[in-house]
């Protein structure tokens, strides 16, 4: 079976409505930010990827180390899952680390300690200003501010955390996509194995009851009927049917739930497998085994997508 079916119209306005409703989120993305002022340029990088749990990994400036733990604090309030790397990098303008300060005070006190020493020794000589520069204290390269730094790095990761949630948004709602064409290749599938169900059964009665004749010349019909019943209820798919209708309703529904849905998606997965199985042991007919074989390559390929799923 083809994805042709999806683009029939009988499925476009229901596909319409659920992706104006799509919740869900990708763990990839990426997002960089930079700004600049007076004090320099500081730009950030943040990268996600899929991961069973929220990882956060940090690289930064040795000026900016204390501020890792109120990063991590500020991703774990946005994201629920993934691993994700942020790197820092701060350039700050010559002016700002080579800019010198003078302590105009200490320059005031020396110079009245100098003529103290002149009026006891008239005979020194002028003091060179290069050397009252060499004196401890006297200047000093002005330091940056550190709280500036840290609020301007924690105003980029917000902005780059916007920019990462909404690129997630949108591989969000293309593997939303993704899992709804199999979803309906998965109901169609069971809507026409319940449709030919009694005719299925019907074959398997006969298929049964030439085999036995082939083999045994005298036989009790009514037993070979009462034998025959019983086989057919054992392998009555009715219930698995059921069950993959109930499976495909509650994972739109997961579609549509905001927050982290990928574990409960996951879980999804296992039960389809589950009823894929029991249909495919339950079949004795080419026709069911087949149909049981494209329900697993359709599951299969919405494991692969929700995988990424937050």
């Amino acid at each position: 079976m083809t994805l042709w079916v999806l683009r029939n119209n009988r499925y476009t306005a229901a596909l319409i409505r659920l992706w104006e409703s799509i919740m869900i989120l990708s763990m990839t993305g990426f997002a960089r930010k930079e700004t600049s002022d007076t004090w320099g340029t500081l730009s950030l990088e943040i990268k996600a990827v899929n991961h069973r749990y929220l990882e956060t990994w940090f690289r930064l400036p040795d000026s900016l180390r204390m501020a890792e733990i109120p990063l991590r604090e500020r991703i774990k309030k946005k994201l629920s899952r993934g691993k994700v790397e942020v790197q820092v990098r701060f350039s700050p303008q010559a002016q700002t680390t080579n800019q010198l300060s003078v302590n105009t005070q200490l320059v005031h006190d020396l110079n009245q300690a100098i003529e103290q020493i002149k009026a006891i020794i008239p005979q020194s000589s002028n003091v060179n200003p290069l050397n009252i520069l060499q004196w401890p204290g006297v200047v000093a390269e002005q330091a940056l501010d550190p709280e500036q730094l840290q609020a301007e790095l924690f105003k980029l990761l917000d902005s780059a955390l916007d920019d990462l949630l909404a690129h997630r948004a949108r591989e969000g709602a293309e593997l939303a996509q993704a899992i709804e064409e199999r979803l309906q290749l998965i109901s169609t599938i069971v809507a026409e194995v319940r449709t030919r169900l009694p005719e299925i059964i019907e074959e398997q009665r006969t298929n049964l009851k030439t085999k036995v004749s082939e083999l045994i010349e005298q036989i009790d019909p009514q037993r070979l009927e009462q034998e025959i019943v019983l086989l057919a209820q054992k392998i009555d798919v009715a219930e698995e049917l059921d069950r993959l209708d109930a499976h495909v309703q509650e994972t739109r529904h997961v579609l549509t739930q905001k927050g982290s849905v990928g574990r409960r998606l996951d879980f999804l997965m296992q039960e389809f497998n589950r009823e894929a199985n029991t249909l495919s042991s339950k079949s004795i007919l080419a026709e069911t085994t087949k149909k049981a074989v494209d329900l697993k390559v359709y599951i299969e390929q919405m494991r692969e997508q929700i995988q990424n799923i937050e």
